[in-house]
């Protein structure tokens, strides 16, 4: 989904409030969760913590898709 450009651009951005950066942060937060609930399959509250992780990068990516096509498609 993420191309590695555009973590390379997004890591050396001073610019954290963009939605790209979020978006960018979100998923990060989602690979070490996924990793850590492979190892502990009885973390609900980590569940948890994933899905809302999930459901606020989807609204964010919806917004982007709405604001900014040209964006959206380049990610």
């Amino acid at each position: 989904m993420v191309k590695n450009s555009f973590i390379s651009v997004i890591s050396q951005k001073e610019n954290r409030g963009s939605v790209e950066f979020q978006v960018f942060s979100f998923t990060t937060k989602i690979k070490r969760l996924t990793s850590h609930l492979e190892l502990h399959k009885k973390d609900f509250s980590s569940q948890r913590g994933l899905r809302k992780i999930l459901g606020k990068r989807q609204r964010l990516l919806a917004y982007l898709s709405k604001k900014n096509r040209g964006r959206y498609i380049d990610d």
